[in-house]
């Protein structure tokens, strides 16, 4: 028998067709109609099934929630959680004396405090979809759905991690992120066995706990490909039962157990302008300007120091000057030196010849004299500074121990499964059109004790600083 392949525009179905409606949801697969119940569109054993599905796929995708001290959502309990920590106890290095009883010891409990916020989305749909179409497209919104809300949940424990003030950049080689080169014929900073042993000192420094009897990191794909072909990488099946496994994980290493997410961050510099990454300064001089403010408006005053630069490589002129270029750090490359200097752009203007004059907040170009600034050669180049030298890309690489941070559980309220059915909106939907199922979480996450976390920042020998 011959299969018959047919494909289906969902947007033909919109939640904005008017047409006739049925009180059901459409099981096409079984050629059957579940009734509506009139509690939340759906029955007792429905709502639960679903819920715990839409957990579940949520779950996997939550890497960085996982090390993290759990709090339950506290109902009725206000809008703060409270994660706690005890300060350990001193040493005691004095002898006891004969019959006497010392003094008692009492707990310094130490209380963090942050907020809950709440965050979710919906899909909607149409009658006509769901009386029409072949899929239960309720179980299919419930997974990606589900997807959804473990990825949203998962970046906001990760930008709270990612906050930390505990950073090693590289191999402790240089001292900021916009240093760190990648894709060169040399002195490139990869993530290497030196970084992770260097995280896991200052660690044991710190008297950081172990989880389960390692340090636990999170890692991206792309720093793993350089890690990994270490001689003394251990894979899972190496060194651990797979039920004890993490979500995740895929080795050890130095005494850290590796768990790769593609959700590890990335900084990532944006482009100059939608057109262009980078300027290319004209070869001319010019002198800094003061009290800029008087010259063009919003600049602020001071003494401030100009540019005149063109737009990639190709010589083409700009057109109009986008505002959100005032405020980004940039590089200065200084190519006949082969420099690097970095400062942040005060203001920008449309100049002759479709050339822009760009201010910034320090002098950044060599051979100046007094005031004067020049412009050494034609090649050089303003980079967007956000990220490493050139605007590559640079990943954060988390080391941690044990009650690093703190995060709220998905049980307990943490994440809700919504399902409004057709007609449920009464007067609002006077022709029972449509139908949504959605998602609701409250969530918060805080840093809890920043000595027992290191961010690993680093390049990686693949680029997707052009991406």
């Amino acid at each position: 028998m011959k299969e018959k392949h047919m494909n289906f525009d969902l947007h033909l179905f919109g939640a904005d067709d008017v047409v006739s409606t049925t009180t059901g949801v459409v099981n096409a697969n079984k050629g059957t109609v579940t009734p509506y119940s009139a509690e939340g569109g759906l029955s007792p054993e429905m709502r639960t099934y679903y819920a715990d599905f839409l957990i579940d796929n949520a779950e996997p995708n939550l890497i960085h929630d996982q090390f993290g001290q759990k709090h339950t959502i506290p109902q009725n309990g206000g809008k703060t959680v409270q994660f706690r920590k005890y300060d350990p106890l001193p040493k005691l290095t004095s002898a006891l004396s004969e019959g006497v009883t010392p003094t008692g010891q009492t707990l310094n409990m130490g209380v963090v405090e942050t907020t809950l916020h709440q965050y979710g989305g919906y899909v909607e749909f149409s009658d006509l979809l769901l009386l029409t179409a072949i899929d239960n497209n309720l179980v299919m919104a419930t997974k990606l759905l589900g997807s959804q809300a473990g990825r949203t949940l998962d970046t906001i424990t990760r930008e709270v991690l990612c906050g930390g003030t505990n950073v090693q950049y590289g191999e402790d080689a240089v001292p900021a992120r916009y240093l760190l080169v990648g894709g060169a014929e040399e002195g490139n900073h990869y993530l290497t066995v030196e970084c992770i042993k260097r995280a896991v000192r200052t660690l044991k420094n710190q008297n950081a706990e172990k989880i389960n009897g390692a340090y636990a990191c999170i890692i991206h794909p792309d720093c793993a490909y350089d890690l990994t072909s270490d001689p003394n990488w251990k894979y899972p099946h190496q060194y651990n039962d797979p039920k004890a496994l993490y979500e995740g994980e895929i080795g050890m290493l130095e005494g850290v157990r590796f768990v790769e997410s593609t959700e590890a961050k990335v900084f990532h510099a944006a482009d100059l302008t939608d057109r262009f990454r980078s300027f290319r300064c004209l070869p001319e001089s010019y002198s800094a300007m003061s009290n800029v403010g008087a010259v063009s408006e919003g600049f602020g005053t001071g003494t401030k120091y100009r540019m005149q630069v063109t737009e990639g490589d190709s010589g083409e002129g700009f057109g109009a000057v986008p505002k959100e270029l005032i405020g980004r750090p940039i590089l200065y490359h200084d190519k006949s030196e082969d420099s690097w200097q970095y400062a942040v752009i005060v203001g920008a203007y449309g100049g002759a010849d479709d050339s822009w004059y760009i201010y910034f907040d320090r002098n950044l170009v060599k051979g100046g004299v007094g005031n004067e600034v020049l412009v050494s050669a034609e090649d050089d180049v303003i980079y967007p500074g956000e990220a490493g030298l050139a605007g590559r890309d640079v990943y954060a690489t988390l080391v941690m121990g044990d009650n690093a941070y703190g995060t709220t559980e998905l049980a307990g309220g943490g994440l809700q499964h919504i399902v409004k059915q057709l007609g449920s909106a009464g007067t609002a939907d006077p022709l029972n059109q449509r139908a949504t199922v959605g998602w609701k979480a409250t969530k918060a996450a805080t840093r809890l004790v920043e000595a027992f976390m290191v961010r690993i920042e680093t390049a990686s020998s693949f680029d997707g600083s052009l991406n």
